[in-house]
Parts: structure tokens; C-alpha cells; sequence
């Protein structure tokens, strides 16, 4: 019986030796380990978008539209990094909002999902660096390409019309020039702020002008082909020229201006995102060259 108290004992004494062990190395290891914050960070933002074309030729803010989005940032170093962006929103314009007499009679107007993806590459001012309180605030530029869908309406006699299929610029209509499909590239250009707020936390503002390489996000572009192309009391009869319902005289005649082709649409989107660093142990290359901070658990 002693001898299996004895055994008890020394198994005790040795099971506490080894967990003290244990738990002295892993304090040890804690107490040294390194954290730091990946080169790639997540984002979600929100903000506004407005559209800029044929019938918003005065750059008017009349239409402003919330738009959403996420991103993925990815650092090369302290001042320079690449982004992949998903985003979405709704431009529209009326021509009712316009002062010329002659686009307040033309009476048209338009609404469009906008669903974009685009590659932007950013330039920081100064050095910025997650987590470094002495390089935590930088304005930056923005540029890139992406593309983006769009597809334009409007409503007549509260009956929602996509616009394309209708030809209401005469693109079925003999003018098979004007024809246009939903997508189109596009090319952001901005500027904007960061700032670092805590912990893997960063803020941005970012106002960037999206140019595009299509003139038909409003169905707006050349000349009315004339109401007797289309059938009558078709749609795309009532829709290619709307100005009746504000003078009960048309004026889209046969060749006469409906849009201005000599430029592109365009649409302007202003966000404000929160994005996130996840930790690691391994210290990124970004890191190691530009020698930044590193953060302790």
C-alpha cells in the first residue's frame, strides 16, 4: 500500500512538473510571438451616385442615388496598393429639372440599374500604414478600368418599358448604328482619404467620376427618326418623343436634335467604406521592405 502511495505521488509530482513546463513555454511563446496585419484587407462601403449624359449636361445633382458596394485591397507597399471592387446602384435623370426651354419641352427621361466591377489602383500621398499611429491619415488618387450593366427605362401610363427592345432611337428603324447592347467599359478616376482607426480598422472616402464608352445610358444620343417609324400607339410610338405631353405639339421630327453624341455618359460615385485587416504570424513581404509597424497580441 506504500509502496502505491509512494507511486501516486511521484506521478503527481511528475504530472505537475510537465504541466508547469507546459504552461511556462506557451507563456513564453505568447510573450513573444509577433502578430501582424495581412496585406490584404476587406471593405464594404456606401454612399451616392449620380449620372452625368445627354439629358444632365449641366452636371446637376438632382438625382442623387444611394449606391453600395465591397472591396478587396491589396498593399504592394506603404504607398501603393491595387483594389477589386463590386458595386451597385440606380442613376436616373428627368428632363424637368433642366432650365433650356428646349430639353424642358423634349419632356424625357430614364432610370437604370447600374451593376460595376472594376480594378483600381490607388497612390497614397504619404505613407500609411495599418495599425502605425505615426502614418495613420493619407489623401490618395484613384484610377482604373472596370465595366459595368446597365439597362434604361421609364414608365408611361404607369407601365414600367425597357427602352433598348422599343428602338426609340431608330436603331431598328433603319439607323442600325445606334444600336447599343447593356454593357459597357468604364474607367474610374478619384481621389479620396484614409485613415487608420483601430486595431485592423481603416476609413475611406473616395469620390471617383466613372467614364464610359457608351452614350446610351439614358437611350439618349442622336436625332428623332420620327414618330411614323414606329407602329402606332406602340410604345416606342409615345416613348421616342414625349414632348406632346408638356406642349401637346411634337417636336421630334425626322433629324431634328434629340441627344448630343459628341461625348460619352458618365456617373459620379462617392463612398464611405470600413475595412479590415485579418492578423498573422507571418510577417508579409510589404512588411519586411518597408519596414512597418508590427502589432503585438
Amino acid at each position: 500500500m506504500q509502496l502505491v502511495f509512494n507511486l501516486m505521488i511521484d506521478n503527481k509530482n511528475r504530472l505537475s512538473t510537465v504541466l508547469f513546463l507546459l504552461l511556462f513555454m506557451l507563456s513564453f511563446s505568447a510573450g513573444n510571438a509577433q502578430s501582424y496585419y495581412t496585406s490584404t484587407e476587406f471593405g464594404v462601403g456606401l454612399g451616392g451616385a449620380q449620372y452625368f449624359g445627354d439629358l444632365n449636361d449641366n452636371y446637376g445633382f438632382h438625382t442623387v442615388a444611394p449606391a453600395g458596394g465591397i472591396y478587396a485591397r491589396k498593399h504592394f507597399n506603404s504607398y501603393i496598393s491595387v483594389k477589386a471592387v463590386a458595386n451597385y446602384t440606380q442613376v436616373s435623370y428627368d428632363d424637368k429639372y433642366n432650365k433650356p426651354l428646349y430639353q424642358h419641352l423634349r419632356n424625357l427621361n430614364f432610370t437604370t440599374d447600374i451593376y460595376e466591377f472594376a480594378l483600381q489602383a490607388e497612390f497614397n500621398f504619404f505613407s500609411f500604414v495599418t495599425g502605425d499611429k505615426y502614418h495613420r491619415f493619407t489623401p490618395f488618387l484613384t484610377g482604373g478600368v472596370g465595366a459595368f450593366y446597365y439597362d434604361p427605362y421609364t414608365t408611361l401610363n404607369g407601365t414600367k418599358y425597357s427602352l433598348q427592345p422599343l428602338g426609340t432611337e431608330g436603331q431598328y428603324a433603319g439607323h442600325a448604328d445606334r444600336k447599343y447592347t447593356h454593357y459597357s467599359p468604364c474607367f474610374p478616376i478619384g481621389a479620396g482619404i484614409k485613415l487608420w482607426i483601430k486595431g485592423g480598422l481603416n476609413l475611406t472616402v473616395e469620390v471617383a467620376d466613372r467614364l464610359t464608352l457608351t452614350d446610351y445610358m439614358d437611350d439618349v444620343s442622336t436625332t428623332y427618326i420620327g414618330s411614323n417609324n414606329f407602329k402606332s400607339k406602340s410604345p416606342g410610338f409615345y416613348l421616342q418623343d414625349r414632348s406632346i405631353e408638356v406642349d401637346k405639339k411634337a417636336i421630334g421630327v425626322n433629324g431634328k436634335q434629340r441627344g448630343n453624341s459628341s461625348s460619352y455618359d458618365q456617373y459620379l460615385m462617392a463612398m464611405v467604406s470600413i475595412s479590415w485587416h485579418f492578423l498573422t504570424y507571418r510577417c508579409p513581404e510589404f512588411m519586411k521592405n518597408d519596414e512597418l509597424i508590427k502589432v503585438t497580441r
